[in-house]
């Protein structure tokens, strides 16, 4: 198994990074906390794992270790494979799941796209204990009109709830998909920081 990886960040994508390390350029799969916080031609390490299907080699690359061992935590659920687990850390940090699964929130739960309440109820069951207890404090993210959750889900990579309300507002758009906005933002967010 490839459980790490350090080099120059050659490129970033809404769902990957290609880290150049060794003069081979690994593309990893990421959730967007983790992409959040890579810069082109910055050195970065992370956290990684292979997942070999007969059709495909694909690595997932994490921000840490913890990241890392929930994702391989949550594909022992029946039914959840490496994709819905990637989705479930797009959207919950590892504290927010540990939260949900200790107080079987199945609502937050079923925020994750493809997970209903007989899969966040074999979550809840399967779970249980398996994910130790929480590192740190979850924001709270005050509502912020209909683009709340693309504003909590930049709260959650770490920028001010403020900051984040002002970007998806100056690039919410007619016409734009919700990944579209995210993305958007997220650049708006960067560039600001520049």
């Amino acid at each position: 198994m490839i459980a790490s990886l350090r080099g120059s960040v050659a490129s970033l994508g809404l769902d990957h990074v290609v880290l150049e390390a060794g003069g081979v350029g690994f593309a990893c799969l990421a959730t967007p906390t983790t992409l959040a916080h890579l810069r082109v031609g910055e050195v970065a390490r992370l956290a990684t794992t292979l997942v070999v299907r007969d059709d495909s080699l694909t690595l997932y690359g994490f921000r840490d270790d913890d990241e890392r061992e929930v994702f391989l935590a949550v594909q022992t659920v029946t039914g959840i494979g490496p994709r819905l687990a990637m989705s479930i850390l797009a959207v919950l940090t590892p504290d927010e799941l540990r939260r949900a699964i200790r107080g079987e929130d199945l609502g937050v739960l079923q925020r994750v796209p493809g997970i209903g309440r007989k899969v966040a109820q074999r979550l809840v069951l399967e779970l249980a204990g398996k994910l130790g207890e929480p590192h740190g404090e979850v924001p709270e993210v005050p509502a912020a009109g209909p683009d709340e959750d693309i504003v909590a889900a930049l709260v959650s990579l770490g920028w001010p709830q403020r900051d984040a309300a002002a970007a998806v507002a100056a690039v919410s758009g007619e016409g734009r998909s919700r990944a579209e906005v995210l993305r958007a933002a997220l650049q708006h967010l960067a560039a600001g920081r520049g």
